[in-house]
């Protein structure tokens, strides 16, 4: 998400027209939830997590996707939830530094290596 509030990534089944979990393969749901949990245990390691909120609403956009968010307890709107407020778009500099980072963290290396709210 483009979104510099908050760290966040959205995890997408590659089997198109799935809009629930249960739709998928038993197979398909163990591999679905494990890259989630693996996602989920990188980005939290990687960004310090206090918290990670992991979502499937997809009231907007029904394809199956798990929304994967960093919360931090000095968040700007902890303990609530981020739906609804106005998203923040990265900034060139900012974004360039989190996909680096990203790409890091999906390879299970790597910690942030600056501070990603900077402006």
């Amino acid at each position: 998400m483009n979104d510099m509030q908050f760290p966040w990534l959205i995890l997408v089944p590659r089997v198109p027209g799935v809009s629930e979990l249960y739709e998928l393969s038993q197979a398909d749901q163990e591999q679905f939830l494990r890259e989630s949990s693996w996602l989920s245990s990188q980005l939290s390691r990687v960004f310090r997590a206090d918290k990670m909120n992991v979502a499937a609403l997809g009231n907007m956009v029904p394809q199956l996707h798990f929304h994967h968010i960093v919360r931090y307890q000095n968040d700007t709107v902890w303990p609530k939830p981020v739906w609804g407020i106005p998203a923040v778009p990265y900034s060139n500099e900012v974004l360039a530094h989190m996909r680096q980072t990203l790409m890091l963290a999906l390879r299970g290396q790597g910690e942030m290596p600056f501070d990603w709210r900077m402006e």
